[in-house]
């Protein structure tokens, strides 16, 4: 399998949040309000992963193996993509569904904001690239990638910051650079006070399918796919959704 190199980008060139020099002031209030709450709700998804990392792992580690229809979805997707391809596995806590398509003969690297997950995704494959890093300003260079997989990733973002999130994720990809979303279906969000057995305060959303087509069509991908399934009998008894786009331009 051929290597990869993505150079991050130098501290002081770093990607921020989104400039809003250019905004009307109303506008610009806004926005610097649903950062404000992005940095802080982000922080609180950071400790609460930090907390729960090796517990996290052990319980889903292997959950692929019981997972047919997840394989397929990921088979296929990677089925885009050839050797000299780059792909990021965006919030990919402990590093379990980036070995999955590391081992199918991807260049992939994984990307999460907690510190404790990535250090067990290194420590558990010591072969792969991890990055601790924020998907709402991602230290990569414009049109680097060809893939993003946000696997159970954007639930964690308030539904009124998401554009903040597709913006770098087309921001990052290279033309025709082609995502895979996978969420749970519900209109509902908000926080929740536990994960894996931690007393935490992090947030969750679900979401519909029209709403990942506008996220999507609003932010410069084209829609190739969408497609849901029922859960299964160990899972939360929630549908899942997934989701796949190609940048357009």
């Amino acid at each position: 399998m051929a290597t990869f190199e993505v150079k991050l980008i130098p501290s002081w060139k770093r990607h921020s949040y989104p400039n809003l020099s250019h905004k009307c002031c109303a506008r610009k209030n806004e926005e610097a309000i649903e950062v404000t709450e992005l940095e802080q709700i982000n922080e609180e998804t950071r400790k609460s992963f930090d907390l729960a990392a090796e517990r996290y792992y052990e319980l889903f580690k292997d959950e692929m193996n019981q997972k047919e229809y997840d394989r397929i979805v990921l088979d296929k997707f990677a089925s885009n993509f050839g050797s000299e391809s780059i792909l990021c596995d965006m919030g990919c806590g402990p590093g379990h569904i980036t070995r999955y398509l590391f081992d199918k003969g991807l260049n992939i690297f994984g990307i999460d904001i907690s510190e404790k997950c990535i250090a067990v995704a290194r420590r558990e494959n010591p072969k792969m690239r991890f990055q601790v890093m924020d998907m709402a300003r991602l230290d990569l260079p414009d049109r680097s990638i060809n893939g993003i997989l946000a696997f159970y990733s954007i639930i964690h973002t308030p539904k009124r910051s998401m554009n903040i999130l597709f913006r770098e994720f087309h921001r990052v990809l290279k033309k025709n650079g082609k995502i895979l979303i996978v969420v749970k279906k519900g209109s509902t969000e908000g926080y929740v006070d536990e994960l894996v057995g931690f007393k935490t305060r992090l947030y969750f959303a679900n979401f519909t399918e029209e709403e990942l087509k506008t996220y999507l069509q609003t932010s410069g991908f084209e829609l190739i796919s969408i497609e849901t399934r029922q859960p299964y009998d160990f899972e939360i008894p929630v549908e899942r959704i997934y989701v796949v786009g190609k940048k357009r331009v």
